[in-house]
């Protein structure tokens, strides 16, 4: 044996005797956990994106380091910049760390802002069951677990002995983590195999009731009408109906995990950052009784005193009747299969007068293939910018525009609306012919809805980075009220934040968005008349992109990403919409037609329309 590697052994032996009686003082030998040396039964995460992820999505690494966490536990947050330290040394030998969040009442939207506010490259996952922690034997936050090339336990216990719930050390005696993976990576036997973690202690969830007193006709029915009938119901994009007692029956134990995890109702949003109108979550006791009553029984109740689902308008337009529906000219041709390029469609009408509107939406014929959909206007022969000109955009779970109290958008004169479509495939061969429709306003308008677009198009993001920062920030020029903010990446936004940089020099966050998904791009609203910048604020968007192989949507880790139209590209623009606090246009519009009244002429019944082209494929 050579000198050593002999007197390595030596070392271990002696420091495991002496570790001995504090071992089976602590209960040890006691516990029915794995012990060290033997491989854990599979087990899988969630990762940010709600998807269940397992080891074997990493590839082959020397060494697996699972830190069990959770957003409230103190000794986690002091412990987190050492790790992030560690991470970055040991990451080019081959260590791959993974943050699990085991607290109960932690969101996926908390644990994936615990990365981002810590400046943290590597994944952090949920482990909504317990399953992860149970299977290595994992019983406190923050105890590691490092698993060795072959999935085998090699070292479980602390990070170190320099925070503990009783107090602080000046610094660690022994850095336990940091030799663990030097032995790992040297493929030497653990100086020290297990040592004992004193943080705090993992709440594994409760069984699920068998039964429960709950009906859907008194609990129920009154929390389905109110989170969930407005997107679930005939005539929508989601994929099923929940407007009465079988419907939702049927879909019992969907409905209890999408709303135990906060997948549904969808909302992106950090709590800490922001009031917002259209904020959907539910309250906890809300995501309680759905769970219970769902795994419980599913008891009817009497169904005759269920409250009716909510009544909506006899229409599919939201905004209510358009006093105006431009439709494409051509239907466009969809595959049953494959990737489809982004489509470009200029409307049919050009618009010979500022017309003012309080109401827009986008309406595809066929709302099966349409993802989502971006609404510009376009002066004739300037060409089509859909990012300077932004009107507004058709996203899953969005919200259309719907402006009253003196408040309009304006198309301006010698404009066509022209809209950017992603189709994607269903499995047959479609078709889609997309309209917009428009309410004009019918009150005196003060102000124009105006708005900042914080672009960076400057990028290139890396092979494999997991953590690449693209910024783009703008001055105000006049003190303004903010009406709402709005982020747009592709397949590799990881997350997006809005921050507001205050003259005096003071900093507030906005918008804190840990987890964007490009599958549920919404806007954020702010109550009328709330937020409020003085002119000199710098308004900053802040992203994040994941080009690594563990982003599943990732179209290409091997490479290099800028800036460009397709999804396989990237973007990065924050939308800020604001009013002027200064601007009082005082207009009177003719609610027929949306232009100023004092600018129309009686000789002109109709505003001239002509055909233009129909569709284009491609940036125009």
């Amino acid at each position: 044996m050579p000198t050593d590697l002999r007197q390595h052994v030596l070392t271990k032996v002696m420091v495991g005797l002496m570790a001995a009686p504090l071992a089976l003082a602590n209960g040890f030998a006691a516990e029915s956990k794995m012990p060290i040396g033997s491989q854990p039964p599979a087990f899988s995460f969630a990762d940010i994106r709600y998807l269940p992820r397992t080891l074997d999505d990493f590839g082959h690494p020397k060494a697996f380091v699972l830190v069990f966490t959770t957003v409230g536990c103190p000794i986690v947050q002091r412990y987190l910049p050492r790790l992030k330290e560690l991470a970055k040394q040991f990451h080019d030998q081959g260590v791959q760390f993974l943050a699990v969040d085991e607290g109960p009442d932690d969101s996926m939207t908390e644990v994936a802002y615990q990365a981002v506010e810590n400046g943290i490259d590597f994944p952090f996952v949920k482990d909504f069951d317990g399953d992860c922690a149970r299977a290595v034997g994992a019983d406190r936050t923050p105890q590691v677990v490092v698993l060795d090339g072959a999935r085998r336990i090699f070292y479980r216990g602390r990070i170190d002995d320099q925070y503990r719930l009783s107090g602080v050390r000046p610094s660690a005696s022994r850095d336990d983590l940091r030799e663990a993976l030097e032995d790992v990576v040297a493929g030497l036997p653990a100086r020290l195999a297990e040592t004992m973690a004193d943080g705090c202690l993992i709440s594994f969830p409760a069984p699920k009731p068998a039964h429960s007193a709950l009906t859907y006709a008194k609990d129920i029915a009154p929390l389905i009408n109110q989170h969930c009938v407005a997107c679930h119901r005939a005539g929508t994009a989601a994929p099923f109906a929940l407007t009465n007692y079988e419907k939702v029956a049927s879909k019992a134990a969907t409905i209890a995990e999408v709303v135990e995890q906060q997948r549904m109702p969808p909302w992106f949003a950090h709590p800490d950052f922001g009031k917002f109108v259209n904020d959907r979550r539910m309250t906890a006791q809300e995501r309680a009784a759905i769970v219970e009553w769902a795994c419980g029984g599913k008891a009817a109740g009497d169904l005759a005193q269920a409250p009716k689902p909510p009544e909506f308008q006899d229409t599919q337009w939201n905004i209510g009747q358009p006093d105006m529906v431009i439709t494409a000219a051509t239907p466009e041709q969809i595959p049953a299969t494959g990737y489809i390029p982004y489509c470009y469609v200029i409307l049919p009408y050009v618009f010979l007068h500022d017309t003012w509107v309080q109401g827009i939406q986008i309406m595809p014929g066929n709302a099966r293939v349409v993802h989502h959909a971006n609404l510009a206007y376009a002066s004739l022969g300037n060409g089509f910018d859909i990012d300077r000109n932004f009107l507004t955009g058709k996203v899953p779970g969005g919200i259309d525009v719907d402006l009253g109290s003196g408040v309009a958008m304006m198309i301006p004169k010698g404009s066509v609306l022209a809209l950017e479509i992603h189709y994607v495939t269903t499995g047959k061969e479609e078709t889609d012919q997309i309209s917009v429709g428009l309410r004009y306003a019918r009150e005196i308008i003060h102000k124009r809805v105006r708005y900042k677009e914080l672009h960076n198009n400057k990028f290139s993001i890396p092979p494999g980075a997991p953590f690449y920062p693209v910024a783009a920030q703008k001055q105000l020029e006049c003190d303004a009220t903010g009406v709402g903010l709005f982020s747009h990446m592709h397949l590799r936004g990881k997350d997006s934040t809005f921050f507001a940089h205050y003259p005096d020099g003071k900093t507030a966050t906005l918008l804190a968005l840990p987890n964007y998904s490009f599958d549920w791009q919404l806007s954020y609203v702010w109550p009328r008349g709330v937020a409020h910048f003085p002119k000199g604020t710098k308004i900053e968007c802040s992203s994040h992109f994941d080009n690594s192989p563990f982003n599943p949507f990732n179209p290409n880790p091997k490479a290099t990403v800028r800036e460009g139209p397709q999804t396989k590209d990237e973007m990065m623009i924050g939308f800020f919409f604001y009013t002027d606090d200064s601007e009082d246009l005082n207009l009177r519009i003719n609610p027929k037609t949306g232009r100023i009244i004092e600018e129309e002429k009686p000789a002109r019944k109709n505003p001239a329309a002509m055909p233009i082209a129909g569709s284009l494929r491609g940036r125009l």
